[in-house]
């Protein structure tokens, strides 16, 4: 079966194709179009069509829907934006400006009946109902970051928030919004992947508000005749879905420590340690020069599934990923050689008859050596852009010792016997290690996975966080969390082992050297939510997340939760409220391979309302402490 990235790529190129079926034909010649984007468009295109890509999809020009745009007569315009009314207004104003000859509307979420009904208005008042050919509703409401990776907004001052979703003051009314604003998401997902799902959802928490209205919004879907989107459960690809998808619903609040936590995995780290969003990275380049001394400059890296070496790698531990970057590099080190050589050999006597037979065997190496060189450019292009990342990456781990805070803080989560508080104090003491956020950081997750700290320990430790200049603000909210919650039994396995892992990479020649950083290996162990999930779809009985089937009538849901035990999902959407993070996303994925190794196979794909990094994570955390103690 299709990826949900695959199909929410071929429902944009279908939308660039003016809604049109794809042939062969289009892509040797496409319909030349201009696109119109808002935000939310922008973000979920970005990740998945390259500049490049949209060229050969026959865009000429995208541009953004509030931007100064000059009138392009005879060119068709596919616009493609949220149905608010700040982006109706500009194209009733786009209309009555006779800005385009024809206006292909495409919401990304569904236009309402009065709005449709407004727009129609302001058309044949501009007169130009002519003008629109097709008003399409896209049902796209979701950015797909990888495969099996989707969150529903990236912007940093999110409504869509754990800050959100969780400070005091929320009217009801902003809530219901959020809510909604989720289960149109959510809805649009399951459209895309043309399956009903069966959903389960941990209670009493914002999850189960979500569950209970997308539970609703399916049902009414399924009910009106006309306007089904899911005809007889057959996916897009028409091919029937014998099994139903299981949606589990989980709220953040059930583990708090992981999006806090110092990870070790390529991904993880970027995201933590750069400036990682919607699959860009942005590195650090200092660059010396004798009269300006030291100049920072940025280099933009966006990270592909079509690069091998970060599809396979993405959720390695760094140092094999640095080992990885050093096997290519001496592969494409030996290619280039090989060239350089068939070079020097075409250089002889041409008199001789045997120079005569050489020179027509070498052509063909060289011109077999000369068609393989766009892909050894793009090689060399990949190993440059991963260098540069783990580069910036490791003089992070060192300058910050991050793999410090990372030894400990698994210590900590996996309750290993002889984590004193002594070593948490000494690190948080150390003015040589990490910067104040690690060492909030740090204590968060130690104050959460241990059950009592007695107040006299704690105030010394707030005396260290303060003179290590701490924002102490996230521990007020963090202290009323605890008190609701009973967290510290959540942890369990797990750890760290030091071995020699770079034994490879501190040989001669090599572009990292990794001297003065610990050599971790991490034993896989599950995180809370994936141990919830794994409930969920093996121990079926003992799982304690309500059910609910949007097919089956509410007296029989019961039955139908029955029945869906005996015979357990293949797909799996594991979704998040409140923001999810890398280390969960990779943890469930190793779960996912490990199920397919003792012969269950399961496709996982993991969801969140955003995506914070552990900084973004722990500013909202401050935030809601600040509004406590105001």
């Amino acid at each position: 079966m299709s990826t949900l990235r695959e199909r929410q790529l071929n429902a944009l190129k279908q939308m660039l194709n003016l809604n049109q079926p794809l042939t062969k034909a289009v892509a040797t010649e496409p319909t030349w179009k201009v696109l119109i984007y808002d935000r939310a468009g922008q973000d979920i295109i970005s990740p998945l069509i390259s500049i490049k890509e949209l060229r050969e999809l026959g865009v000429t020009l995208h541009v953004q829907l509030h931007s100064d745009r000059d009138p392009i007569p005879e060119v068709p315009a596919v616009y493609f934006c949220s149905p608010s009314e700040e982006n109706l207004g500009r194209i009733c104003q786009d209309l009555d400006n006779g800005t385009y000859d024809q206006y292909h509307l495409n919401f990304i979420s569904p236009i309402t009946r009065q709005k449709l009904e407004d727009l129609a208005a302001s058309a044949i008042q501009s007169n130009a109902a002519l003008s629109i050919h097709k008003v399409y509703d896209q049902y796209l409401n979701y950015i797909c970051l990888e495969d099996d990776l989707f969150i529903m907004k990236h912007q940093q001052s999110d409504p869509l928030s754990y800050y959100a979703i969780n400070k005091g003051d929320t009217k009801d009314t902003e809530m219901e919004a959020i809510m909604d604003d989720i289960v149109d998401s959510l809805f649009s997902v399951f459209v895309t992947l043309g399956n009903v799902p069966i959903i389960r959802c941990s209670k009493a928490n914002a999850a189960e508000m979500v569950a209970n209205k997308l539970d609703k919004k399916l049902r009414e879907n399924l009910w009106d005749a006309r306007n089904n989107l899911f005809h007889g459960n057959t996916g897009q690809t028409g091919s029937f879905n014998f099994t139903r998808t299981m949606l589990i619903l989980l709220d953040r609040n059930m583990d708090m420590a992981t999006p806090l936590h110092h990870t070790w995995t390529y991904q993880a780290l970027a995201h933590d340690v750069l400036d990682l969003s919607l699959n860009r990275a942005v590195v650090p380049e200092s660059t010396t020069t004798a009269v300006q001394g030291q100049k920072s400059k940025t280099r933009i890296c966006d990270l592909d599934s079509k690069d091998p070496l970060w599809s396979e790698h993405k959720g390695s531990p760094f140092p094999t990923v640095a080992e990885a970057i050093q096997e290519d590099l001496d592969k494409y080190r030996s290619s280039e050689a090989e060239v350089k050589k068939l070079k020097s050999s075409m250089g002889l006597d041409a008199e001789s008859d045997l120079a005569l037979s050489l020179v027509s065997d070498n052509t063909q190496r060289l011109t077999s050596a000369v068609n393989s060189l766009p892909q050894l450019m793009e090689k060399k292009r990949l190993i440059d852009m991963h260098t540069t990342i783990a580069t910036a990456i490791l003089n992070a781990i060192k300058s910050r010792r991050l793999d410090s805070f990372f030894e400990l803080e698994e210590k900590i989560m996996s309750k290993s016997s002889g984590v004193e508080s002594k070593a948490v104090m000494d690190l948080i003491s150390d003015a040589g290690a990490g910067t104040p956020e690690d060492k909030m950081r740090l204590f968060i997750i130690y104050y959460l996975c241990t059950a009592q700290i007695p107040d006299e320990e704690y105030k010394k430790f707030e005396s260290a966080l303060l003179a290590a200049n701490c924002d102490i603000q996230p521990m007020s909210y963090m202290k009323r969390w605890k008190g609701f919650t009973k967290m510290s039994s959540q942890y369990e396995g797990g750890g760290t082992k030091t071995v020699s892992m770079f034994s490879k990479l501190v040989s001669q020649g090599s572009s990292f050297v990794m001297e003065g950083v610990k050599n971790l290996v991490v034993k896989k162990h599950k995180l809370p939510v994936s141990r919830t999930v794994e409930a969920a779809l093996c121990g079926g009985e003992d799982s304690e997340l309500t059910w609910l089937d949007p097919k089956a009538a509410r007296t029989d849901a019961t039955g139908r939760a029955r029945a869906a035990k005996s015979q357990p999902p293949s797909d799996t959407v594991v979704f998040i409220v409140g923001g999810g993070n890398y280390i969960e996303y990779h943890n469930l994925l190793d779960f996912a391979k490990q199920q397919a190794a003792g012969g269950v196979p399961r496709r996982l794909i993991y969801g969140a309302t955003t995506l914070p990094n552990a900084s973004q994570f722990l500013k909202q955390l401050s935030l809601l402490g600040e509004e406590i103690q105001t």
